[in-house]
C-alpha cells in the first residue's frame, strides 16, 4: 500500500475512532457542517500518528475538525478553509492551549489541534470557525470526559 493511499486511510480513520460522551458528531449551520471528534493520541495506529506528527499517550487528546460548504442535493459537501479557534477549560477553569494545524490531503482539508488530558477529566470546547470569504465565524460547544485508565 503506497504512502498516499495510507494518508487517506489515516485520515478517515480520524472521524471514525469512537468518542464517549458526543452522540451526534456533526453541527449543520445550514450552508455549512462542522465534523469533530476528540480523543485521546493513543488510540490512534502509531502508523497514523507518525504520518501526522502526533505523539502517542494516553495523556494527550486531539480534537479534529472539519468544515464543508453544502451544495446542491445530491452533490457532495465541499471541504473549506477556515480560521479555527479553540478555548477549552476543564472543571476548575484550567485553560487548554490547542494550536491547529490545518492538514490537506487531496480536496480533504482537516484542522488537528492537541492538548493535556487526565483520567476522568471533563473538557468543554468553545469553537469558532471562520470559513475563508465569510464575515461571521460559525460557534458552538460539546463537553467531553476522557479515560486513560
Amino acid at each position: 500500500m503506497g504512502n498516499k493511499m495510507i494518508n487517506r486511510l489515516c485520515l478517515l480513520m480520524l472521524f471514525v475512532i469512537p468518542t464517549y460522551s458526543v452522540a451526534d458528531n456533526a453541527y449543520d449551520f445550514g450552508e455549512y457542517i462542522v465534523y469533530y471528534n476528540a480523543f485521546t493520541a493513543d488510540t490512534l495506529p502509531p502508523q497514523m500518528a507518525t504520518a501526522y506528527g502526533i505523539l502517542r499517550s494516553k495523556y494527550k487528546g486531539v480534537l479534529n475538525l472539519s468544515i464543508q460548504k453544502k451544495q446542491r442535493p445530491g452533490a457532495l459537501s465541499q471541504p473549506t478553509k477556515a480560521k479555527v479557534t479553540v478555548q477549552a477549560s476543564n472543571l476548575v477553569g484550567q485553560l487548554k492551549t490547542l494550536d491547529f494545524r490545518r492538514i490537506t490531503e487531496g480536496k480533504a482539508i482537516y484542522y488537528i489541534g492537541e492538548f493535556r488530558v487526565s483520567n476522568k477529566e471533563r473538557v468543554t470546547f468553545k469553537v469558532s470557525l471562520k470559513p475563508e470569504g465569510e464575515l461571521r465565524p460559525l460557534e458552538f460547544k460539546f463537553t467531553q470526559q476522557f479515560y486513560i485508565d
